[in-house]
Order: C-alpha cells, then sequence, then structure tokens
C-alpha cells in the first residue's frame, strides 16, 4: 500500500523520483494548476508556453513528462490533466483531483517516491487527492511467480510513497482527511483482492474466515451460520442456491455498534462466490468473469470494516450472504420451490436469478433487527447494465427521500449511479400459479423486476435501498483514473459515506 504524507517541504528541495503537477484546460491552450507556482518559476513563468509545445491540452487523464527544471532534486516533472479550469474563485472538483491523483500514481509504478504538487485549497481536497493517489497505485500480484514481491504494473512495483505538498502536518483538519481516505481505501483495495481472487481459493467457507480474521483485528463481533445453521434456521433461499456446489453456504453477520449511537444502519452484500448460472448454466463467453459476482458481500464488508476503523457513531451491521452457483445432481432445479427465511415460498424459474435468492433470506434477516435503514449491494442483473452502462450501478428504493440522499451521497465521493424507479406494474409478472413468487418476471425491464422481487423481504415500515452494481463492479476493459483493470469496489465509498451521514443525523 502507497505510504501517505502530509509535507509543507518547497518541491525545489524534495528528494524524490518525480514532482506531479496540474494542468488544466483553458480557453488558449493548457493553464498551470494551484501548486505548480515553484515548477512555473524555474521555467521562468514559461510553464504552460513548454506544455503547450509538447501538445500537452489538461484535457482529463493526460499525462505529460518533462525533466525537472535546474536546481530541483527530482529529476522528472509529470504533469497531469485535471480537465477544465474551475469557475473563477472555486476550487478544483474532487473526483477530477481523484483521477489526476489516480493517474499519476499510476503512471508512477516502479517510483519509490512522488511529490504530489496539486492544488490543495482545504482538507477535502487532502482527502481527494490522497484517495486518489491510494486507489491509482494499486495493483493485484498475489498470484504473480513472486507473490506481493513481484513487479506488477508494466513489470514494475507499485508508487511506494506520496508527499502532498501543501498538505499540513499539524493541521486537525488534514491530519482527520489524510486518516480518513488512508482508512476508506485501504478497506476498498481490500475489496478490490477479494473480488479479484479466483474462486478455487476464495469459497464461501474462505470469505468467511477472511471476514472473522478482520472482525477480530477491529473490535466487530461476527457471526457465521454454517450449512447445519441456515437449514435449521430455514434459511432456504441461501441453501438452494448453494446445494450444487461442494463448497457450503455461508451467512456472515458483521456487527459493528458506537456507544454514542443513534441510529442502526444494515448493509446487505451479495456474495455468490462463482456464478456458473446453475441448471440454467450461462453461455459460453459469460463465465470467465464471474468470480466477481461477490462484489456486493465485498463491498459491505470492506464498508463495515471502514466504519469501525473511522469510529464513527453508528451502529452498522453487514450481512454477507455467500455461495457458490454449480450444476450437480443436487442442485436446485427450474420448477422448484424454495421456503425463505421469511416464511414466503419461491417458484425457481431460472437458477441463474440466484443473486435475489440469496439476498432475500439475508434482508429479511436484517430486517428483523429493525434497522433504521437497508442498504442492499449486488451484481444483480445484466439488465442494469444495458440500462446505464458499465461506469454506472442503478439506485432503486421504497422511499424517494432515500433514494435521492443515497445518490447524493454517491455523486459526493465520486462513484457514478443513476435513480431507477420500482414500477409496481410490473410486479405481476412474477405471480406464480404454485408458490407466492416467482424469481423471473418480464424480461424488459429486468434490473426494476429484480429490485420487486427484493422489495418483497424488506420488513413492513424499514427503509430500504437497494444498489445494482452489475457494470461498474468489475472492469474488464484498460485501467483509467484511478480506477483499475478487474475488482473496482465500486460501492464502498457511497455505503460508508451513507454511515457518516447517518452518525451526523443527516440520512434524510
Amino acid at each position: 500500500m502507497t505510504a501517505l504524507t502530509l509535507s509543507t517541504a518547497a518541491a525545489p528541495g524534495l528528494r524524490a523520483d518525480a514532482i506531479v503537477i496540474g494542468v488544466a484546460k483553458g480557453a488558449k491552450g493548457p493553464v498551470a494548476a494551484p501548486g505548480a507556482e515553484a515548477v512555473d518559476k524555474a521555467y521562468d513563468g514559461r510553464l504552460a508556453g513548454v506544455l503547450d509545445t509538447l501538445g500537452a491540452t489538461g484535457a482529463e487523464g493526460e499525462v505529460t513528462k518533462l525533466p525537472a527544471p535546474a536546481g530541483f532534486k527530482a529529476p522528472l516533472v509529470l504533469a497531469v490533466g485535471l480537465g477544465g479550469e474551475p469557475e473563477k474563485d472555486a476550487s478544483y472538483d474532487a473526483e477530477a483531483l481523484r483521477k489526476a491523483a489516480g493517474v499519476a500514481a499510476r503512471t508512477l509504478a516502479g517510483s519509490k517516491k512522488a511529490a504530489f504538487a496539486l492544488p490543495l485549497t482545504d482538507a477535502a481536497d487532502v482527502g481527494a487527492v490522497a484517495e486518489g493517489v491510494v486507489l491509482g497505485a494499486y495493483s493485484f500480484d498475489t498470484y504473480k511467480a513472486n507473490g506481493k514481491d513481484a513487479k506488477a504494473k508494466n513489470g514494475k512495483a507499485p508508487l511506494a510513497e506520496a508527499a502532498l505538498l501543501g498538505g499540513k502536518p499539524r493541521d486537525a483538519a488534514h491530519k482527520a482527511a489524510l486518516a480518513r481516505a488512508t482508512a476508506v481505501t485501504e478497506e476498498l483495495n481490500r475489496a478490490r483482492d477479494l473480488v479479484n481472487m479466483p474462486p478455487n481459493d476464495l469459497n464461501p467457507e474462505a470469505f468467511a474466515a477472511i471476514a472473522q480474521t478482520a472482525a477480530k483485528e477491529h473490535g466487530i463481533k461476527v457471526q457465521v451460520l454454517d450449512e447445519k445453521a441456515l437449514a435449521k434456521g430455514g434459511y432456504g433461499g441461501i441453501l438452494g442456491v448453494g446445494s450444487g456446489s461442494a463448497s457450503a453456504p455461508r451467512l456472515v453477520k458483521l456487527s459493528y455498534t458506537s456507544s454514542k449511537a443513534q441510529k442502526h444502519l444494515a448493509f446487505v452484500g451479495k456474495g455468490i462466490t462463482y456464478d456458473s448460472g446453475g441448471i440454467s448454466l450461462k453461455p459460453a463467453g459469460h463465465n470467465e468473469t464471474m468470480k466477481c459476482d461477490m462484489s456486493g458481500a465485498a463491498a459491505v464488508f470492506a464498508a463495515v470494516v471502514a466504519a469501525a476503523r473511522l469510529g464513527l457513531e453508528v451502529n452498522v451491521t453487514g450481512w454477507l450472504a455467500l455461495a457458490e452457483n454449480m450444476p450437480s445432481g443436487s442442485a436446485t432445479r427450474p420448477g422448484d420451490v424454495l421456503r425463505m427465511y421469511s416464511g414466503k415460498t419461491v417458484e425457481v424459474l431460472n437458477t441463474d436469478a440466484e443473486g435475489r435468492l440469496v439476498l432475500a433470506d439475508a434482508l429479511w434477516a436484517a430486517s428483523e433487527e429493525k434497522p433504521d435503514a437497508i442498504v442492499d449491494v449486488a451484481t444483480l442483473t445484466g439488465a442494469m447494465m444495458l440500462a446505464l452502462g458499465n461506469r454506472t450501478f442503478g439506485v432503486m428504493a421504497n422511499d424517494d427521500a432515500f433514494r435521492s440522499t443515497v445518490f447524493e451521497a454517491a455523486e459526493e465521493v465520486g462513484e457514478p449511479a443513476w435513480p431507477m424507479p420500482l414500477p409496481e406494474h410490473l410486479r405481476k409478472g412474477m405471480d406464480s400459479p404454485v408458490a407466492d413468487i416467482a424469481n423471473m418476471g418480464e424480461r424488459m425491464g429486468g434490473g426494476l423486476v429484480a429490485g420487486l422481487f427484493l422489495k418483497e423481504f424488506v420488513g413492513e415500515g424499514i427503509t430500504w435501498a437497494h444498489l445494482d452494481i452489475a457494470g461498474p463492479a468489475f472492469n474488464e476493459g484498460g485501467p483509467f483514473g484511478y480506477t483499475p483493470k478487474g475488482g473496482t469496489g465500486t460501492a464502498v465509498r457511497t455505503l460508508v459515506r451513507l454511515a457518516e451521514l447517518t452518525a451526523a443525523g443527516d440520512l434524510g
């Protein structure tokens, strides 16, 4: 993990492998952003012209390398695009800072130390840059030939240390912002690690063991229901999904409590450690990335640990519904009827619509504790990807105000989201002649149908939101901003922000 420090040192005298500066896209060419003054002065005030000559525009994601001017102890200046300039007297957008820092950190793989001279007008900017650095420097090299010592990115190890110039080491707000960014990004990267782990190593039992270890480390109470406890408790959804696998399912409950808490949040995560589709087998070409179908549980796990590390004054319970969906002689068949933990029966029309079945049991278990709100997170439907693409998750809820709160929290932390409806007329499509409800409905609007199914298993009077992260949970393309290829850890920051808002009494 990249080490972060706050530094008041002047850029010229700092020993580092590179000085990172920001460049904005101005009306007449590139514009050096605040923080680059020392570099500009060393170039006799002609830094913008030099960048222009080198083809820099200041566009988001753009990187321009130039030799450090005379008198600098660092040999390299790395100019990274921030996008357009802010309005007069306004600071740069936090997400622009995160992305720029992330691009720079990834570009500087192999470096021991870099000094980030990006615009820092307040503690929020410190937090944004810090988040971008740690998230952008991420690599998953556990399975490389030499494990953690392997050179991960383009044959180079991740950036080892980042000094944030302009950050004030003795300023309480700056220190708090750095500490928060460190806790959140380290846990988000833990979620990425889990998503990237191969399913032969991360089955439900292994995931539960990892959660137990982390819970012990951070003072979180943990309860694990194995297959015997699930059967005794009547968790028909989780058992039904996991019945075809040699790896038995688990339901993990993580409880972080604060003595000063006035509110209780419950997070529920879909944790299908591998999804073959079951008897309704996925077609060729759709199986290769299905280790990522536990991204919701990974996000919930990371968010609960982050809340504990931050000492938030709110009680947060995380429910990880873990199972492996495999075809075998013991697997659930299309046409089977499962009796869920709530007592309702579900006709299984498609065993590849399994996520909603494990979530249904976990949602009802969470509802029994009467939390102030429940948020579930799941890579639930391909339909949501068709609707919103690969970088945006959908937000559904049984309360419009709460849906807006969740959406705004996601936007605030830089996780693209979009509010989606739950049209009641789609519920009829899930009517079953033999059970209380079927696990499939109309094909059109499939993501909304899944949301309506989940709504049936939320306790009466409990505020609830559903995040369908099927698109952004796993990046099959190249890295961008601070987002790597593979597991992204999406929704972790949204959940943490919701916990912070709840602790502050601003849940909405």
